[in-house]
């Protein structure tokens, strides 16, 4: 969608917010002798959000009729605020990952959760901005993902689709250096 510059940046701000809020109050309610538990759940689903990443950006934003059209905007357009709303993309991460989880455990494990997969998405919102406005230095590890996401744009767009990593290309056979 079409962004505002507020509504763009608002991402930056709000996630680190929600994720430090809900990482203390999950923390405490998990207690010092649940910490380490709640880490690791949190560090997982943050390595989860990278095959997350990917099936949406292969699967969802290439193929869903109304979103795939959204998605070859930004493809022509790249330096343009296009985006997920905040409050859309915290809806989805609230209806899918957290109350779900909160359901069937407890609120320490849907903090986890959440903040694991939250963080993921603003390394993902966080690098894909980097990608498409700054100049990175050669050879960095963001420049060798701006050249990979620059070959997924203006070469082969059934390619390299993990916008902070190359793993799951690799495993699924789509990646294209």
């Amino acid at each position: 969608m079409q962004l505002g510059l507020i509504g763009y940046y608002s991402d930056f701000v709000v996630y680190p917010l929600v994720i430090a809020i809900l990482g203390v109050a999950g923390l405490i309610e998990a207690g010092e002798e649940s910490a380490p538990d709640w880490v690791g759940t949190m560090l997982i689903c943050l390595g989860l959000w990278t095959l997350i990443e990917y099936v949406l950006h292969r699967f969802v934003l290439h193929h869903v009729p109304w979103i795939r059209d959204l998605h070859d905007r930004h493809h022509v357009e790249e330096r343009s605020p296009v985006g997920t709303p905040t409050w859309l993309s915290l809806g989805v991460h609230a209806l899918v990952a957290f109350l779900p989880v909160w359901t069937v455990s407890d609120f320490a494990t849907a903090s986890a959760v959440s903040c694991g997969l939250m963080l993921g998405y603003l390394w993902y919102i966080s690098v894909h901005h980097m990608i498409h406005h700054w100049h990175p230095a050669h050879p960095s590890y963001l420049y060798t993902l701006k050249r990979r996401h620059a070959v997924h744009h203006h070469i082969d767009d059934n390619a390299n689709f993990g916008v902070t990593s190359i793993f799951w290309d690799r495993i699924f056979g789509t990646a294209r250096l």
